[in-house]
């Protein structure tokens, strides 16, 4: 079962419209009890409806709960009778019928993997896909990289700094980092003021080190990505600093440090090349 990434990653005191709203409603939906044949309900549902029609009455359901909430990604889930909303960097699995939502993971037990990830990896590569390169704080080996991660870091955060302390050695496993801000005490915040400043400096990479050691930057005020990367990190699903993406959109769990995160990266383009492999073959079958 994959690691609870809030284990090593430190919180990023966000607030999620929709979620905070689903968590009250639970609170009262403790006390009642299930409808008889509300299993049967969903199957019936589900099927005779086109896609469109599905996803046009999960849409409203959810509007319903809340009115201005930005869905990201309405797919088919993995469960029969059931659509997968991203929304917020977070998953929920609708009825078809647009009744009944579940809130959280989805695992499955044979493949011993969070197919929830799927969805949200998705919706992670298209938001890095809008950042421009020009626009990170890049750390990368000499000659070709084996992998490459984008990074949200914090300047104050502790796990961002002990990472960062040794990215020489990241670097000499092949890995590239590319550093994304993401000030956890908001953008106005010292610290908020203090990343901008970082990503204003002439020599970025200088500002980014100084300031993860605790020694002061020079205050300065430029046209800078801090807020977009902020925002880029909030419909991601940040939770906490660092958050780690590899280049499929999969996040790892929180810091790890050379070796390990050598190892998970090489064990996830392995699992990336052979489902690869896997739907090519099953295109070119007869």
């Amino acid at each position: 079962m994959p690691r609870n990434p809030l284990k090593t990653m430190e919180p990023a005191r966000m607030k999620y419209p929709l979620f905070a709203l689903l968590c009250a409603l639970s609170l009262s939906a403790c006390a009642q009890t299930a409808p008889a044949g509300a299993d049967k309900a969903v199957a019936a549902t589900a099927a005779a409806k086109s896609p469109a029609e599905v996803e046009k009455r999960v849409r409203s359901a959810l509007a319903k709960l809340a009115p201005n909430a930005e869905l990201d990604r309405v797919a088919p889930a993995a469960v029969a009778g059931f659509t997968e909303v991203i929304t917020e960097g977070q998953a929920l699995y609708v009825s078809n019928d647009g009744r009944y939502l579940i809130q959280g993971a989805l695992f499955d037990i044979d493949k011993k993997e969070d197919v929830s990830q799927l969805g949200l990896s998705v919706v992670r590569r298209a938001e890095m896909a809008k950042i421009p390169v020009s626009d990170r704080i890049v750390f990368a080996p000499v000659g070709p990289a084996k992998h490459r991660v984008a990074i949200f870091t914090d300047i104050e955060c502790g796990f961002c700094r002990k990472l960062h302390e040794d990215i020489a050695e990241y670097n000499k496993r092949g890995i590239a980092i590319e550093y994304l801000a993401f000030p956890r005490s908001g953008l106005q915040s010292p610290d908020g003021l203090a990343m901008q400043s970082v990503w204003c400096s002439s020599d970025r990479r200088k500002a980014l080190t100084d300031a993860k050691a605790g020694r002061p930057v020079p205050p300065m005020a430029c046209k800078n990505p801090v807020a977009d990367q902020y925002e880029s990190g909030r419909r991601m699903g940040l939770t906490g600093t660092p958050m780690i993406i590899n280049q499929d959109g999969l996040m790892l769990p929180g810091y790890l440090p050379p070796d390990k995160m050598l190892e998970s990266l090489d064990k996830l383009a392995a699992q990336s090349k052979a489902a690869h492999a896997a739907g090519d073959s099953v295109a070119g079958a007869p």
